[in-house]
């Protein structure tokens, strides 16, 4: 009995969780019969899935001794391990259990990668960074190469985290891109935050060296030597063993984009090293080789700022003389790229530990840099607008501008000018940049050197005639303004020289034509030379350059009234009318019209009568090839030579063809004119056809109405009483009461002095009846539209049409006195 009780106090006492229910029973005896049935595992599982965890995990782990192989068991423990686990701390003793339990699923569950990442993340919780590390490189011994990614995200990760040795995660890392070399990119970032500038710099020149490498993360080549750059610069003393020059020369030479930034940045690396006489040499090498105005400019600040901060430093430093030994110090530097800089202090004592020979007195020649790096700015800016496009020509005289007060320069910018622009690809005019050059000599007085550019500049091939003309016309202006008038004339002469026929066809053979054998045909040569001949030259040699631009077919409408005028002076009459002629013969409508008003009016008052009918034939001729629109001037210039001249008759004449050729709008004035001539002529009732001919001949019902109010007055004038009213009940069909008021007032006012009630009545029918059509539907005519009047009631118009004439109606019935 005793025994007994001894072994019972030995056994140790078991949880009531763990002890079997009831409800446990079906579930232990189908596992009793099928031991290896996942199923039934998974069923009791589910089954006590409120359990408490230490219940749940002997139930996992006799389900896996019973079925170690099943990933489906070992995946569910192993997360409910792991939340366990989730609030304790790491060194509490669950997770050394959890760490026993996913090396016992391991053994079997080796080639599952999800059992892998889920160990390597517990553990790099855990910071077991030796243990950590040997299980990342079990895992990808064990698992095939096509899952490995799936292992080197969280592996990369755990090597990037503070604590872990460098060395460590540099091996790691060199092991991956063995792996995937496309992931470069990342490694150069690890080593950049390293601080481990050697290596980084090395794989970043690795890469730009690769034609094929193509970046994950979508950088440019041009953003990656830029990286380079940065690199190399900044660290100029922690990188070596690299040509620095030439690796940022070759991104000089392979982008044109951000140039500047690359020029400054090898001028920085220069200043680190101390090189600073070698760091003025790139930024000057910049200046003169970038070809846009933003490189530039970010290249000379950059090199004001070295430049300024070098004299400041200079004159603190010859301030305060004792803090020259801390003014040795090699580790400054100046990061002119970025604008960045250390304190003018530092560099200037960086400086003066740089230089073989320490001048105290060397502030003014730092001062006179600073200046002289200023004063070329202007001429800096030019030279880089000149390599954008070197044969602009704008440009370059605005390059001779900026040496105005220095004539050496200004001749030998101009001669580089006039070399470099190529005049088929010039912007703008290139002959005046020969001009200007001939000028500059002229203004100091040295002809002969100006000839002598003339000379080469009419030589030059330009892209238009128009170019070389304007170069002979400067020529022989200067010839004139130091009054070599012989000069000036043979010059002109020589340009005016039409090419041999040999030299013609030599040409023909090159299959290229200059313009010099096309000056011959320049009008503006020829307008320059026949003034130089009309004021230095003789009448004959002035018509003959003339005769030359009519033969040549160049001549221009003055050319041929300035050439008539000449003659005229000169009492060659007949020889002027031929001009005309011949101006008239070559030139069409419009440019013909001066030169036939010119030319008639000249004719008429040169002959007058005595030439009548040639000057009647010349007006006919001039009519004919007129057009409608200009042809007024000419018929009433021709009426009035018949007036003059001619006979009275054949200047109605005129008249009359004149109302039928000239446009619709002119026919008012032209009978206008017409009637006032006839009247004066032959008096007033020759005009009687006149007027009834203008109104018959379809003019607007507004001048038919004006035409008919006068004809009415001169029949009124004339004592034909009746034949005035027939001709205003004839014109009442063009005058609309409701906005012709003014006739109606002159027909009642007509009526009052000279009608009966009859014929009152008369205009009073005829105007209702004219009143009562226009309210009828109707198109309104273009007149109408201008009026703001509202179209009025028919009744209420009657009604005060009686009302108002009634008073005019009472006077007409009074008895007349005889």
């Amino acid at each position: 009995m005793s025994t007994a009780s001894s072994e019972a106090k030995s056994r140790p006492s078991i949880s009531p969780e763990l002890c079997l229910t009831d409800a446990d029973l079906p579930y232990e005896e189908e596992i009793l019969r099928n031991p290896f049935t996942l199923k039934l595992w998974w069923r009791y599982l589910i089954a006590r899935s409120t359990a408490p965890f230490a219940a749940r995990s002997v139930l996992y782990e006799r389900a896996l001794r019973a079925l170690p192989g099943s990933y489906k068991l070992w995946h569910a423990y192993l997360l409910e391990r792991l939340e366990s686990v989730r609030s304790l701390p790491v060194t509490h003793p669950n997770y050394s259990s959890l760490n026993n339990t996913f090396e016992r699923a391991l053994v079997t569950m080796h080639k599952m990668p999800r059992i892998w990442t889920m160990y390597l993340e517990s553990l790099t919780h855990q910071r077991l960074l030796t243990r950590t590390r040997h299980t990342f490189d079990r895992a990808l011994r064990a698992l095939p190469v096509t899952q490995h990614d799936r292992i080197w995200g969280p592996y990369l990760a755990f090597v990037s985290q503070q604590g872990v040795p460098v060395e460590t995660s540099l091996r790691v890392y060199r092991r991956y891109l063995k792996f995937d070399p496309t992931h470069i990119e990342d490694f150069i970032e690890f080593l950049i935050n390293s601080k481990l500038w050697q290596e980084a710099a090395e794989h970043l020149a690795s890469v730009l060296n690769d034609d094929g490498f193509y970046s994950i993360k979508s950088k440019t080549k041009h953003q990656l030597w830029l990286e380079l750059c940065d690199l190399l610069t900044c660290h100029a003393n922690e990188v070596s063993g690299m040509n620095v020059d030439a690796i940022i020369r070759c991104g000089i030479r392979k982008f044109n984009v951000e140039v500047g930034c690359l020029w400054t940045s090898l001028a920085d690396y220069y200043i680190r090293r101390g090189l600073y006489e070698k760091a003025r040499d790139v930024f000057e090498e910049g200046l003169i080789t970038v070809v846009t105005v933003r490189d530039f400019s970010v290249i000379f600040d950059c090199y004001t700022m070295f430049e300024e901060s070098a004299t400041n430093a200079k004159m603190e430093t010859m301030g305060d003389s004792d803090d020259e030994e801390d003014g040795q110090e090699e580790d400054g530097s100046v990061d002119v790229r970025l604008g960045l800089s250390l304190s003018v202090e530092k560099l200037g004592k960086r400086i003066l530990a740089g230089f073989w020979l320490n001048d105290d007195n060397d502030l003014d020649l730092r001062l006179a840099r600073l200046d002289h790096l200023m004063n070329r700015r202007p001429e800096l800016v030019n030279s880089v607008l000149l390599r954008q496009n070197p044969h602009n020509v704008e440009q370059w005289h605005k390059r001779v501008k900026l040496f105005e007060g220095n004539p050496t320069r200004q001749i030998l910018t101009f001669t580089e000018a006039v070399r470099t622009v190529d005049p088929m690809k010039a912007v703008g005019k290139p002959h005046t940049l020969w001009v200007a050059f001939a000028q500059l000599y002229e203004n100091h007085n040295d002809v002969a050197n100006a000839r002598v550019i003339f000379e080469k500049a009419v030589q030059v091939d330009y892209k238009t005639v128009d170019h070389l003309a304007s170069v002979w016309c400067e020529w022989a202006e200067m010839e004139l303004r130091h009054k070599n008038f012989k000069g000036t004339l043979e010059l002109m002469r020589r340009a005016m020289a039409e090419p041999s026929v040999e030299v013609k066809r030599r040409v023909a053979v090159d299959g290229h034509e200059p313009v010099q054998m096309k000056l011959h045909r320049s009008l503006r040569v020829w307008t320059f030379y026949v003034d130089l001949e009309e004021s230095l030259g003789t009448l004959q040699s002035t018509r003959a350059v003339y005769e030359r631009i009519l033969d040549l077919k160049i001549a221009t409408p003055q050319i041929i009234i300035n050439y008539a005028l000449l003659l005229e002076e000169n009492k060659y009459f007949e020889d002027a009318f031929k001009v005309y002629e011949r101006g008239a013969k070559i030139f069409k409508y419009p440019h013909v019209k001066d030169i036939w008003v010119t030319y008639l009016s000249k004719f008429v008052k040169r002959y007058g009568k005595t030439k009548l009918e040639q000057a009647r034939e010349l007006f006919k001729h001039a009519i004919k090839m007129t057009p409608a629109e200009d042809v007024k001037p000419m018929y009433l210039q021709y009426a009035k030579l018949e007036e003059d001249y001619g006979l009275a008759m054949r200047a109605l004449e005129v008249y009359e063809q004149a109302t039928k050729a000239v446009p619709e709008n002119e026919k008012m004035n032209i009978y206008e004119i017409y009637i006032a001539r006839a009247a004066e002529i032959f008096g007033v009732p020759s005009t009687r056809e006149i007027y009834k001919q203008a109104i018959e001949s379809g003019l607007p019902d507004k001048d038919a109405k004006s035409l008919s109010m006068k004809y009415a007055e001169v029949e009124k004038s004339l004592g034909e009483i009746d034949r005035a009213r027939l001709i205003y009940a004839h014109a009442s069909h063009f005058a609309d009461p409701r906005f012709a008021s003014d006739f109606w007032n002159k027909w009642l006012e007509f009526e009052v002095q000279h009608g009966n009630e009859g014929t009152f009545r008369e205009m009073l029918r005829r105007k209702r009846s004219i009143l009562a059509g226009s309210s009828q539907p109707r198109i309104i005519l273009p007149e109408y539209l201008m009026q703001k009047d509202q179209k009025p009631n028919l009744e209420e118009e009657t009604v005060d049409t009686l009302k108002s004439h009634s008073g005019a109606l009472e006077r007409i019935k009074r008895p007349r006195l005889q």
